[in-house]
């Protein structure tokens, strides 16, 4: 399944090396020269990714197929703005805090854009920018964080297997099972294989 739907994916879904600054996270923050990293760097790190029909994501039959084959029974969509978000300021410093999830965290973007900044397997932080369209699944067990690029407004769905569980935990949570599992099959085998979803 991940290697289909990939048709104009680079146009939706972006890649690069962060720098170090401490300036406005919702910047860029590339590195100088800039360091764009290829599609295939985040399936190494066990990400799926995907470009879909935004436009037409409630008759998209890309969209369920790929909802049957990774069992993705739950569905909602959320809007991240200050003039949809309650607590906007404070729920985007929340979600900036690099954390991880015991299941997987799927988002599809259904309109505006926004940024999904993962670790490498040196711990680095690579900055995955998202468009409409694009869909990503950041699997169970690695740390990320999440925050809107300038535009200040991105519509997701938000996909689950079974009930959510939206627990984050902040970095560091070496201890759990989650990790473990991602270390294992992606650090330390040099990320060769994709994680399955649970």
């Amino acid at each position: 399944m991940e290697n289909q739907f990939q048709d104009g994916k680079v146009e939706v879904i972006e890649a690069w090396y962060m720098d170090d600054s401490e300036e406005d996270q919702r910047l860029p923050h590339h590195r100088e020269p800039k360091e764009f990293i290829p599609l295939s760097k985040l399936s190494e790190l066990g990400i799926l990714s995907w470009r879909l029909n935004a436009d037409d994501w409630e008759n998209d039959e890309n969209l369920k197929k790929i909802r049957e084959a990774r069992g993705y029974s739950y569905m909602d969509i959320c809007d991240v703005c200050p003039e949809k978000l309650p607590n906007y300021e404070a729920k985007l410093k929340n979600f900036f805090e690099e954390h991880l999830h015991t299941d997987e965290e799927i988002r599809y973007c259904l309109e505006g854009s926004g940024y999904f900044d993962v670790r490498d397997q040196n711990d680095q932080w690579i900055r995955v920018a998202v468009k409409k369209g694009g869909m990503i699944v950041l699997p169970a067990g690695m740390y990320h964080r999440f925050t809107l690029d300038s535009d200040n407004y991105i519509k997701a769905m938000r996909l689950f297997v079974g009930e959510p569980v939206w627990t984050p935990y902040n970095r560091p949570h070496d201890h759990l099972p989650a990790r473990k599992e991602y270390v294992e099959k992606i650090i330390n085998r040099g990320g060769t294989q994709a994680v399955e979803a649970r």
